[in-house]
């Protein structure tokens, strides 16, 4: 007889138990190359406030109120990358470059970003920039900003890089960037490193202090995760078009659905597909939907010692059979995810399709009994509204595996519960961490560099992406990050897309959609496939 999933005390842990047959109920009742990279265009950026095409823009005026079904701890992104958090952190301050609507870098606080050498950039800093106190951005600010975020612990943007690189001034505007072997990319991974005053700056992720965005910030409580932006009326591009921005966070759904259909938010994001399709027939909401680049898997612990069933890939490869993905799809996710084809995004550039998800409980069985996996018992790990709905698919995961004679004890972090701690495996011991990995750059290689390319000195301070380190897998990451031709870079990604996949290493992974509701007074809201939006753009009618 299947056995039940054990559920560990946690303080908003749900009980519910969803069987397949409640699954299949819950969905009726839903309704449903150049050696060298080219340089960047200097246009590319904002517009500056005194070109022609801005002069004299005024701003609309207007408060915009954004609910988050997360704390936003921070308006920096050492640490806090979750793709919401990104739209407002970049309000505030910004980078060199950043991702645009194609999902290539553009110029921001560079005038301009070249590869000057197969492994040294030179970038020269635009002459109109300066924060929102109007001192200027110096070179060494961006020194510092990049320095520290190598200093943080468990660095979310530092482990996308494969080095650090080395940084030189050259006068008071240009510098350069030099890497050990050629890091062809680095143009877009700098549009993740925020930049600040050196001098206020620290190895941590910040709440407050000057950027040099259309925003600045007036009122900021981490605490609860509620901040006030107002105009930047100093800043250096086109003036933002709103006056104030209110952010806070709701971690229950139910009560950010009833903020916007009531109006007291204008926007909220994150939403489970049962509440994007009610919102749709609202006729004062606007839900919008695009391809994501967001990964979210159920991730093995690769640090299990050598004997461990988790440490065998036959076992990690029997449980995926267990998981019937297109039921979970189709019933509690309202087909709005993509169940993946490979250990990367499908939208980003590099992808290799290397398989597919099977559902074959039989086969699942067998190969457990075959390689010491009978009688599995497991351990599932995930923060607080990771993912939409999240609580709920695990549930019925865990029923599945029930099914296949395998315990699932399931253990939901509370937001601010230290995840990091428990990722790092500081906290306590776990085997499946359900978790979602963001791409703000377009590229399957900061993906692949940030979960596959461990090594065994990252691993020594625990910035593996969870134990993952295989040598091969490494060198065939670090030298297509060092091959300037297209072509040949992508052909060694997917040999080390294909080398990763047949280890197994989730036993399921799904790229959702992203989706966003908004009032329909709010205006030139444009989602990206990274899953933000340009504030300084939107605009809100009375």
């Amino acid at each position: 007889m299947p056995q039940q999933p054990a559920l560990l005390p946690t303080s908003d842990q749900s009980t519910r138990e969803v069987s397949r047959r409640s699954i299949l109920k819950l969905a009726s009742l839903a309704g449903a190359g150049a050696l060298f990279a080219p340089a960047l265009a200097a246009c590319a950026g904002p517009k500056s406030a005194n070109s022609a095409s801005t002069a004299g823009a005024g701003a609309a005026g207007g408060t915009l109120s954004i609910v988050l079904n997360r704390n936003l701890v921070s308006l920096d992104n050492k640490l806090n990358q979750y793709d919401a958090a990104v739209t407002v952190q970049r309000a505030v301050r910004e980078a060199l470059t950043k991702i645009g609507d194609d999902l290539k870098p553009e110029l921001v606080l560079a005038e301009s970003f070249e590869q000057t050498k197969p492994t040294e950039w030179t970038v020269k800093l635009r002459s109109d920039i300066h924060y929102s106190d109007k001192s200027p951005v110096t070179v060494e600010d961006v020194e510092t900003a990049l320095k520290l975020y190598f200093q943080v612990k468990a660095g979310y943007v530092a482990s996308q890089f494969p080095e650090q690189p080395s940084f030189a001034k050259v006068d008071d505007k240009t510098f350069t960037l030099t890497t050990k072997t050629p890091v062809v990319t680095l143009d877009s991974l700098m549009s993740n490193i925020l930049i600040t005053p050196a001098k206020d700056n620290k190895a941590e992720e910040l709440s407050n202090g000057l950027g040099t965005g259309p925003f600045v910030i007036t009122t900021a409580d981490t605490g609860t995760g509620t901040y006030k932006l107002t105009r930047n009326d100093n800043y250096w591009g086109e003036k933002a078009k709103l006056q104030e921005i209110n952010v806070s966070y709701q971690e229950e759904e139910g009560a950010r659905v009833i903020a916007i259909t009531s109006g007291q938010a204008d926007v909220i994001d994150t939403i489970t597909p049962e509440s994007a399709a009610s919102l749709k027939t609202n006729s004062d909401v606007d839900v919008i939907e695009t391809p994501g680049t967001r990964l979210i898997h159920l991730f093995y612990n690769f640090r299990k010692p050598a004997g461990h069933p988790l440490a065998n890939p036959k076992v990690r490869e029997a449980l995926t059979y267990a998981i019937d993905h297109d039921s979970l799809i189709k019933a509690l996710m309202n087909n709005q995810v993509t169940s993946a084809e490979g250990v990367v995004p499908k939208t980003l550039a590099g992808f290799a399709k290397t398989g597919a998800y099977t559902y074959d409980p039989a086969k699942a069985k067998k190969m457990l009994a075959d390689n010491g996996g009978a009688g599995l018992k497991l351990t599932f790990i995930w923060e607080d509204s990771e993912f939409a709905g999240a609580s709920r698919v695990l549930e019925a995961v865990s029923q599945m595996l029930a099914a296949v004679g395998v315990t699932a004890t399931l253990k939901m972090i509370p937001k601010g519960g230290e995840i990091n701690a428990w990722r790092r495996g500081e906290a306590g011991d776990w085997d499946v961490l359900a978790n979602g990995y963001g791409n703000q750059t377009g590229l399957a290689l900061t993906n692949l560099q940030g979960q596959y390319g461990g090594t065994a000195e990252k691993e020594k301070t625990r910035d593996t992406y969870h134990g993952f380190v295989v040598p091969e897998i490494t060198a065939l990451l670090d030298q297509a990050g060092a091959e300037a031709d297209e072509a040949k870079r992508d052909a060694l990604l997917g040999q080390a897309q294909e080398k990763i996949w047949a280890l197994w290493p989730a036993m399921w992974a799904w790229t959702p959609n992203n989706v966003l509701a908004k009032r329909k007074r709010v205006a030139a809201l444009k989602l990206r496939a990274i899953n933000s939006y340009d504030l300084g753009a939107v605009t809100v009618s009375a």
